[in-house]
């Protein structure tokens, strides 16, 4: 597959996803353009993402705010969307 240049967005719900499958996760995106936009939403505030602040800095993976509103499904994902 040709790359071509492609500009990719790369959103995570921290939530509801793994630290550890952030490397695997950024080098199958790399086959198929440039992760140019990186973010990933949480409760920051929370410990329960912990193991995500290492991740995030080598990666220059944003991190955005999104307070848990419910204890149920945790944040959820709500955020910015790209057409």
């Amino acid at each position: 597959m040709e790359i071509d240049n492609k500009k990719l967005a790369v959103l995570i719900d921290a939530d509801n996803s793994s630290a550890a499958l952030v490397e695997p996760l950024l080098e199958e995106i790399a086959k198929y353009g440039i992760a140019s936009v990186k973010r990933i939403y949480g409760d920051w505030s929370s410990d329960y993402l912990k193991s995500w602040r290492d991740v995030l800095l080598p990666h220059a993976i944003i991190p955005v705010q999104q307070f848990a509103y419910t204890t149920v499904n945790r944040t959820g994902f709500v955020g910015d969307f790209f057409i």
